[in-house]
């Protein structure tokens, strides 16, 4: 057998529901994604602009629709509409996460001409971390039935929560036991070197150079584990949605993607979707009691499914950028 049929032949193998040829196309994408933006579109360290941050983020959205275009005819009309649903789930839910990001950034003083680098790396991080976390809640669903009545529960819970929460109810950054722990445990300086994660200094004991990570450093973990935090609504969302792994994974990929090229735009005016909350609150539960409805009375169709989700979220964007017209100066 030659080396191209061998290749081929392990291509074709099966991988978590499709085959490894499929997660080969969609890892290649991604790869030559991240390579175009860091290696030739943001090479230099520069401040991106709205315009261009609205630009990236059409981009990443259009590609994602193809994708899904080419997943649905790929895949059926199931896999298809699940997919687009998850997207919005995800894209929608993360909308929080990019308050917390800024927050985050501002807390750090990270100039905006290096925010990019933060996020992209912050990115890359995302593609392991959501790959772990899908993983794991592929092993649990298949080896226990029952516990995607649990994920619903939670979910559940979670909408009553958002619906039922004041504004202001929110932890300030300051008070994180998250950037304490980080600011205990690893040599931190204060001082911005350039693009750097990481910069020699001399020991506060001994005086030898040493390695201290630098602020853009530690918001790039930050953001990391707040990812972790907030894929826990996300994750058990999507998997009520559907169980395809390949359908989870990217759904959740191209939102990420999406909405942190959407960042620069966005995170200036986040205060414009604060009602959005509700909307949200309302789909989780929806998405919660489907799980609960399909198991003891029927089966929801997926595009009833995304037709709610859609009405929904929409109504919230609508109702929350009416709400807050007049808060604008």
């Amino acid at each position: 057998m030659s080396t191209t049929e061998s290749l081929l032949l392990l291509l074709d193998q099966d991988f978590m529901g499709v085959t490894i040829g499929l997660w080969a196309i969609f890892f290649v994408v991604i790869a030559s994604l991240m390579i175009l933006d860091l290696g030739v579109l943001n090479r230099k360290d520069t401040v991106i602009t709205t315009k261009a941050s609205l630009g990236y983020s059409a981009f990443y959205m259009v590609l994602a629709c193809v994708f899904g275009a080419w997943l649905w005819s790929r895949m059926g009309d199931e896999n298809g509409m699940d997919y687009f649903t998850a997207y919005m789930i995800e894209l929608s839910l993360s909308l929080d996460n990019l308050f917390v990001m800024s927050v985050i950034l501002a807390y750090f003083h990270v100039p905006r001409k290096y925010q990019h680098r933060v996020l992209f790396w912050g990115i890359v991080g995302v593609l392991v971390m959501r790959g772990a976390m899908i993983a794991a809640g592929v092993v649990i669903v298949q080896s226990f039935a029952w516990a995607l009545y649990l994920f619903a529960a939670f979910l559940l819970f979670t909408g009553v929560k958002m619906l039922l929460m004041k504004d202001g109810e929110d932890e300030s950054i300051e008070d994180s036991a998250l950037i304490r722990f980080f600011q205990k445990h690893l040599r931190y300086t204060k001082e911005i070197e350039g693009h750097n994660f990481f910069t020699k200094l001399p020991d506060h004991k001994t005086g030898e150079m040493v390695t201290f990570v630098t602020p853009l450093f530690m918001a790039l973990i930050c953001i990391e584990f707040m990812d972790v935090l907030f894929a826990l609504d996300s994750v058990p969302a999507v998997f009520a949605i559907t169980s395809e792994p390949f359908v989870i994974y990217t759904s959740n990929i191209f939102a990420i993607l999406g909405l942190r090229s959407m960042y620069f735009a966005v995170a200036a005016m986040i205060e414009r979707f604060k009602y959005m909350k509700y909307a949200l609150a309302i789909v989780l539960i929806f998405i919660g009691g489907k799980v609960f409805y399909a198991g003891f009375i029927g089966h929801i169709s997926p595009a009833v499914s995304l037709g709610i989700t859609l009405t929904v979220l929409l109504g919230g964007i609508l109702f929350s950028l009416n709400k807050t017209r007049h808060e604008i100066d």
